[in-house]
């Protein structure tokens, strides 16, 4: 016996019933689909509800929002100003260690010890920070924000308001 010899047992394999092939046969005519209609005639796309508002538009697709004012702090942490050695650490220190990129706006966050006092001017501290600074014998500057009331909103910055 070859490969060439095999063949299903009679009867497992049935041609398929083409429908719509005259009135001789079972299937002819309507061809199975009734009678009229919009299912007898052409295809109904995907989600289709004859007219009335889909599903997919009737659910509401985004939860909440995001605040086009939101004011992003470059994030700081104590234990990487203590690592530059430097007794002022100023925002062109920042960028010049590639702490920060210039035009961000940086905020010193409490992670990590100060053993000596150092002076440090950023545009906010978090209040673990800021006792930690302070405890050391240190100072801080706060720097005042680059737009008076709030952030341009996200993809309107050059506009003027």
């Amino acid at each position: 016996m070859k490969i060439h010899d095999l063949t299903p047992p009679k009867g497992a394999k049935k041609n398929r019933h083409r429908v719509g092939r005259g009135i001789a046969g079972k299937g002819g005519k309507t061809a199975g689909r009734g009678t009229k209609g919009q299912k007898a005639r052409g295809t109904i796309r995907a989600g289709f509800e004859g007219g009335q508002l889909p599903l997919m538009q009737r659910i509401p697709k985004l939860k909440g929002f995001t605040n086009p004012f939101r004011v992003e702090y470059t994030p700081i942490n104590l234990d990487a100003i203590a690592a530059l050695g430097i007794s002022e650490v100023t925002l062109d220190v920042i960028v010049a260690n590639g702490l920060a990129k210039k035009g961000q706006l940086v905020k010193i966050l409490g992670r990590g010890d100060l053993s000596s006092a150092i002076k440090v001017s950023a545009h906010g501290f978090s209040k673990s920070a800021e006792t930690a600074i302070t405890g050391a014998g240190g100072s801080i500057e706060k720097i005042a924000l680059p737009f008076a009331v709030r952030p341009p909103a996200k993809g309107n910055a050059h506009t003027n308001r």
